[in-house]
């Protein structure tokens, strides 16, 4: 692997959600100097987030984009080298380590903290990416909250989908659940949750054919896949559930991750199988996936770099 470092660094920052920017705050205020890379999506899911209600410290709610160009203010008040670009290559085979940013140069750093996140995945319908933010959504619990009293749907078979349903039918008057086959893939204990549950309607061997609405969601055609026929069912919002994508590729073969590619970390820090090399957010938790618990990861891979750094005397 042929490789022209053009740049030495003490910390390197990969990713720019709630992870990335609170780990950059915090290795400022350590003087690590870091430098971070926004990636691909700079500021991470929330930019594709209208109203954010449950994060601590803004009573009257914040919109996601807003609230992500706060974190990266903060950062670069506190000294963050923000810069634009993409991690695409990564050699963790010595110290320092090496990246590489956007197929071209290579960085070394002493210490690399990777908030790379997670993508929902979505079914690729038009209607699903024009009406996102507009009552589509890929997290019930950050948004149910906005449906209350009212009809949803969601679509999904697995424990999540399980999980945000039970979690809607609290707040919703009814639930109208989209399983593409005759059984769910999640574990029997959440089955017979949701099977119990009177206001979730399981639409069994069916799929979504089209979000219906023009500037907001106002229904859902559901198509039976066994009949092919269609039923359009009025609801507010239309949660997809059918699971994340750790954003990881890179790092395959080097960190340990579990089956769906999320980077494993011990338990109780941020640290990867690789010295100085740790991870935060939802690249590495796929159980929480919320701002909020992204943010303090982000502080824990900040200071577990900070010590590892200063037990070195690399900083």
């Amino acid at each position: 692997m042929e490789q022209k470092i053009i740049e030495k660094v003490s910390c390197l920052i990969i990713g720019s959600g709630p992870a990335g920017y609170t780990a950059a705050i915090y290795a400022s205020r350590a003087n690590l100097k870091p430098v971070l890379y926004q990636g691909i999506q700079p500021g991470g899911q929330l930019t594709i987030t209208t109203e954010v209600e449950n994060y601590p410290g803004y009573p009257e709610g914040i919109q996601g984009p807003e609230m992500m160009v706060d974190f990266e203010k903060q950062a670069a008040r506190m000294g963050t080298d923000i810069r634009y670009g993409l991690a695409t290559k990564v050699d963790f085979s010595s110290h320092p380590l090496k990246v590489q940013i956007d197929e071209e140069k290579w960085i070394e750093a002493n210490a690399v903290i990777i908030s790379t996140g997670a993508s929902a995945k979505w079914l690729g319908l038009e209607s699903e990416q024009r009406l996102n933010g507009y009552g589509v959504s890929a997290c019930a619990v950050c948004d149910g909250f906005f449906f209350k009293g009212k009809e949803v749907a969601i679509v999904g078979a697995g424990d999540t989908a399980a999980e945000e349903a039970l979690y809607l039918s609290k707040l919703c008057t009814r639930v109208h659940m989209i399983v593409r086959k005759d059984e769910m893939r999640a574990s029997k204990v959440m089955q017979d949750r949701v099977l119990k549950t009177e206001n979730i309607k399981i639409y069994w061997n069916s799929e979504t054919d089209e979000v219906l609405g023009d500037k907001k969601v106002e229904a859902v055609r559901i198509k039976n896949n066994k009949t092919n026929t269609t039923t359009d069912v009025s609801v507010s919002a239309f949660f997809v559930a059918i699971g994340h994508q750790p954003n990881s590729d890179i790092f395959k073969g080097w960190l340990d991750m579990d089956d769906a590619g999320y980077i494993k970390t011990i338990p109780g820090s941020s640290k990867t199988n690789i010295e100085a090399v740790f991870a935060s957010g939802d690249v590495q938790d796929k159980i929480y996936r919320q701002a909020v618990t992204a943010a303090g990861s982000g502080c824990m891979a900040a200071l577990d770099a900070e010590r590892y750094l200063g037990e070195k005397g690399v900083h």
